[in-house]
């Protein structure tokens, strides 16, 4: 599977709050956009959708900015992926076989299915503090590579 670039900035910027947490109570939209090296207008938007459903604080103004909350480190990856890209689940056979479904399987069908299904289970249980690097001294600049 594939995550979309709205999936990748609003995980990115996420991350980069909760880790600055501890150093800034708001971090401001244009510091993370530098620090990521992501568009501005994009990484806005999806900050926006971030603040909006929960995940993280917004405060407009001079000293506003994002900042983390208690829902914050325990959002689950499926959660972003459903507010960045829907879930859209992917019904098109593997092998680009025509009629492929339960009923008419094409010879990887179950096996496709099952990974489906562990990659669903997957994305629920890894929350965002999962990925959490603290001791990591490079974490900020691995988030940022594009």
């Amino acid at each position: 599977m594939v995550f979309s670039k709205s999936f990748g900035y609003a995980l990115r910027g996420v991350l980069y709050v909760a880790v600055l947490n501890e150093e800034k109570k708001k971090i401001q939209l244009d510091e993370i956009a530098e620090a990521l090296t992501v568009p501005r207008y994009f990484l806005g938007k999806v900050m926006r959708l971030m603040a909006k459903e929960g995940i993280v604080n917004s405060e407009k103004g001079h000293n506003g900015g994002f900042s983390i909350n208690e829902a914050t480190l325990q959002t689950s990856l499926l959660t972003i992926v459903s507010l960045t890209e829907g879930i859209k689940r992917s019904d098109s056979c593997v092998l680009r076989f025509r009629k492929c479904n339960t009923y008419n399987p094409c010879p990887l069908h179950n096996e496709i299915e099952s990974l489906r299904k562990q990659w669903t289970n997957l994305l629920a249980t890894t929350v965002l503090s999962d990925l959490m690097k603290k001791d990591a001294p490079d974490f900020i600049r691995s988030i940022a590579t594009v």
